[in-house]
């Protein structure tokens, strides 16, 4: 017989259960009610507390037993029973119903039956020798680091959020903070990002497309909490003018992991294209003119990317490197919707590799 169960009540398990009992309930409980999960839920936090610090007494042998014999309120006063003068129900320090300052607020049924309802904090007793929960996110995060539950795949969490390793630093603070024990809890892993590249068409750039992508992501069933894998579509909107190196950015798509679900970008990629060179909004197109034409004249048709067609046509000599400019006839700019850049021609001459010697002569002539 124990001495109570409110612990056991917080995980949805019997006083008999087993450690790896206990270790499955604490995963279901916690994947399915962490903060990052649940922003919009406030009293899931407070849920995700409760269940950590559930846990925290129940996986350790010793505690448990202790816990067993004299129950939470003793248990938390370090197993000695109420201080003399405390006030509050159930006997705890400060003065509050069942407990702790600032947490265990109101159980009733302390005495005998009824529904137990509690409030964890994360700061021990006054007076010494009491017990101090650890941050909730710190019980998570070792919970995982140590092979949770046996799930076999609790490892890639860690690896995604450090590289590889599953004992690396996290990046954003941890939402739950000390109540004066003045030590330093452990932070919580920075969510991570994805990137994919995402190639497209001079043409797709130009007039900006919709596309369809569809991904795997893991993810957790919130009835089991096991690991699985699910599609999700992704409606990608690429704007006129984008260039190349333009993310596109998905918040909460990717992979469902430690400190919450990874953000997924894509990153815009341009691939060649057979006519146009593009530089920042302006579009470079090469006209390459053999030795005669480039001495005695020469007429070509240049097409714009959205195929217009103009004539380009010189009647004299020109050099490597002349350039005719085309106003406003290059891509959009997507920042400024009505504006574009400009295309801009310019010409190769092809030399030939030899020439006789009357050949020589007769351009010697006539140069």
């Amino acid at each position: 017989m124990v001495a109570d169960t409110k612990l056991y009540d917080v995980l949805g398990i019997s006083p008999t259960a087993s450690q790896d009992e206990i270790k499955k309930a604490y995963r279901k409980a916690a994947l399915k009610n962490h903060p990052d999960k649940n922003k919009d839920n406030p009293s899931a936090g407070e849920k995700f507390k409760e269940c950590s610090q559930a846990y925290e007494i129940l996986q350790d042998p010793e505690k448990r037993k202790l816990y067993d014999q004299v129950g939470l309120d003793e248990f938390l006063n370090g197993g000695r029973g109420a201080p003399p003068g405390a006030g509050g129900a159930g006997g705890m320090p400060g003065g509050f119903a069942g407990g702790v300052p600032g947490g265990f607020g109101g159980m009733p049924g302390m005495g005998g039956g009824g529904t137990r309802s509690f409030h964890f904090s994360t700061g021990g007793p006054g007076g010494g020798g009491g017990f101090s929960f650890s941050n909730p996110e710190s019980i998570f995060a070792d919970f995982f680091k140590q092979g949770g539950a046996g799930m076999g795949d609790d490892e890639d969490i860690f690896a995604q959020f450090t590289g590889g390793s599953a004992g690396g630093g996290g990046g954003e603070r941890s939402r739950y903070r000390d109540s004066g024990v003045g030590r330093r809890r452990a932070r919580t892993p920075e969510v991570t990002t994805v990137e994919k590249p995402l190639p497209l068409t001079l043409e797709e750039l130009f007039k900006g497309t919709k596309k369809k992508m569809k991904i795997k992501r893991k993810t957790y069933d919130d009835g089991s909490g096991k690991r699985k894998v699910e599609d999700k579509i992704l409606d990608i909107e690429i704007k006129p003018g984008y260039k190349a190196g333009t993310k596109i950015k998905f918040q909460g798509v990717g992979d469902q992991e430690e400190g919450g679900t990874q953000d997924l970008h894509f990153i815009v990629q341009e691939k060649p294209h057979e006519l146009y060179k593009r530089e920042d909004a302006n579009l470079r197109m090469f006209v390459e003119l053999d030795l005669k034409e480039a001495l005695t004249g020469w007429t070509r048709t240049i097409p714009t990317i959205e195929g217009k067609k103009f004539t380009l046509s010189k009647s004299g000599p020109t050099g490597p490197g002349f350039t005719e400019t085309y106003p406003h006839q290059g891509m959009p700019i997507s920042k400024k919707p009505n504006e574009r850049g400009d295309m801009i021609v310019e010409v190769k001459v092809k030399f030939p590799t030899s020439l006789t010697v009357a050949q020589k002569s007769h351009l010697k002539d006539i140069l």
